[in-house]
């Protein structure tokens, strides 16, 4: 049996004890250690799982337990400092989603990285669920044609942030999904929004990612919404997804719908849009957590030297698009250009490629097939 991994995770406050309860299940790997600032919390966890050691103090937690591996699930503006003092300190690292506060420190991690040989993994778990993996397999298998535009709604009531607004809070998860399907970057940005609790923290926003081919993709981000709303839906030329996450059961939904121009015409009478209305059918998803199956992933690329699906430039990529919408948001909306966009492929093979790395691992569907997160 392979040596197990020590891990510890840091940030015990909404999402850690999901990574706590997580690594802890998962065999070859032990979880000595919970770290948190507030011995409240910590000792809240610690009365959830005894067997785990808590500490207060990060640094010890870097330099005295012996770790391995570092899990960060703290506030955006700490993802930076602990990230860098983890690798610095010879930990491969797992930070949750965003990776940092800017793209010029998400650089800097990668490079810090790549010079100690760690392994550097951002949190993007809906990458991870079953059903996006369905959706990126139909529509790479081009069951819905060309893709034209793809729309997510990310609603509900709270949790209201203080240091990022709902922007950086709710819609990384749809721009990840989205990337992954397009396998592109935008070339121009516009969100507006609005702070109606917060002074300078807005609550509701939409964002317009403008894509090569006349493609789009709008994303309505609010912690203002009475009801939890989990939902995208993907418009090809010849099928159209919706993707309900909320959904217990058929969370994806596939629509034998479109739309067609007539190719040429002599008078106007002969003008008719073709509407097409075929069958719906509800592909089989397996019910496992995507949660688990990415702390899974972070593992496997550890023991095998393989660059994660979700890693450094995946989320470098993710935060200039949120530097750009946060520079929209500023004014009023206007559009803003994103230079050197990449093809996801290309920064892969990239990184793939530095000394002292393997090819991207792929996800086996014993190791990535795991319920949903929120």
């Amino acid at each position: 049996m392979a040596e197990q991994i020590k891990v510890g995770v840091v940030g015990c406050g909404y999402w850690g004890p999901n990574l706590v309860r997580n690594f802890r299940s998962i065999a070859g790997c032990h979880l000595k250690l919970m770290c948190d600032i507030s011995e409240v919390r910590l000792a809240h966890v610690r009365s959830l799982y005894p067997d785990v050691e808590g500490e207060v103090d990060f640094k010890h937690m870097l330099n005295g337990a012996g770790l391995d591996a570092v899990v960060i699930a703290t506030s955006v503006k700490m993802h930076y400092p602990m990230a860098k003092a983890s690798l610095l300190a010879g930990k491969h690292t797992f930070i949750e989603k965003p990776m940092a506060a800017t793209s010029h420190e998400c650089e800097e991690l990668i490079e810090i990285a790549r010079k100690n040989g760690l392994v550097l993994m951002v949190g993007h778990t809906f990458l991870y669920s079953p059903a996006v993996r369905k959706i990126k397999e139909i529509v790479d298998n081009g069951d819905l044609g060309e893709i034209r535009y793809i729309c997510a709604r990310r609603l509900n009531l709270g949790l209201f942030q203080k240091d990022i607004n709902v922007a950086w809070d709710l819609a990384p998860h749809d721009i990840s999904i989205i990337l992954h399907i397009l396998e592109e970057q935008p070339i121009s940005i516009n969100c507006r929004g609005t702070a109606h609790i917060t002074p300078g923290v807005e609550d509701v926003t939409s964002m317009c990612l403008h894509f090569p081919k006349e493609r789009s993709a709008i994303i309505h981000s609010s912690w203002l919404d009475p009801r939890k709303v989990r939902e995208m839906t993907i418009v090809g030329s010849k099928r159209m997804i919706v993707y309900d996450d909320v959904a217990q059961q058929e969370k994806i939904k596939v629509f034998d719908t479109r739309v067609e121009r007539p190719p040429h015409y002599d008078t106007f009478a002969e003008f008719h849009y073709a509407y097409h209305y075929g069958d719906m059918y509800v592909p089989y998803i397996k019910q496992e957590e995507p949660l688990k199956a990415e702390c899974q992933h972070f593992l496997d690329c550890i023991r095998s030297e393989a660059t994660p699906l979700t890693d450094g430039h995946r989320g470098v990529e993710l935060v200039r698009i949120l530097e750009a919408a946060s520079r929209s948001l500023k004014a009023s909306g206007a559009p803003i250009d994103l230079s050197r966009p990449r093809n996801f492929h290309h920064s892969i093979h990239d990184l793939s490629a530095r000394p002292g790395r393997a090819k991207e691992k792929s996800l086996a569907p014993s190791a990535s097939e795991t319920c949903s997160r929120s």
